[in-house]
């Protein structure tokens, strides 16, 4: 959903940040496997279309062609920079960037009711805002 969201909000940003790729990648993920059903429906119920969206692995190639990642939680972060060489300094949780007492955090909704996916979605959205105040003032093309 993080990818979906944030390439949405990136589409509507000028250059370079529209030309920007976004990826998802799960540590523990395999590959090719479809989106959760309520993933699709509360994507959809914001006008996002995931359908088509397959899971990959993380792996070093993606993590050296990559400007920043954005972690849900803190566990996921310390994966990363315990099972991989970081070869940015910007890895961070997508809602690291939020002020002072906000719940950084996302739990991941896998497998659990329709209501924690739009939790989830609804974190990631509040959370894009400072992600796009962020990669303007750090990402020179």
């Amino acid at each position: 959903m993080a990818q979906y969201l944030v390439a949405h909000a990136l589409a509507a940003e000028p250059e370079p940040l529209r030309s920007l790729v976004t990826a998802s990648a799960g540590i523990s993920a395999y590959g090719g496997d479809e989106p959760s059903l309520n993933s699709v429906r509360v994507l959809k119920s914001v006008g996002i279309d995931l359908r088509d969206h397959a899971s990959q692995r993380l792996t070093q190639e993606l993590i050296d062609r990559s400007f920043a990642i954005f972690c849900m939680t803190s566990s996921h972060r310390l994966l990363i920079e315990s099972l991989f060489e970081p070869t940015t300094p910007h890895i961070y949780l997508m809602r690291e960037f939020l002020p002072a007492g906000v719940e950084k955090e996302i739990p991941d909704p896998y497998g659990l009711e329709l209501e924690v996916y739009e939790a989830s979605r609804d974190s990631m959205v509040e959370a894009i805002p400072s992600i796009l105040a962020f990669l303007r003032k750090e990402y020179k093309k």
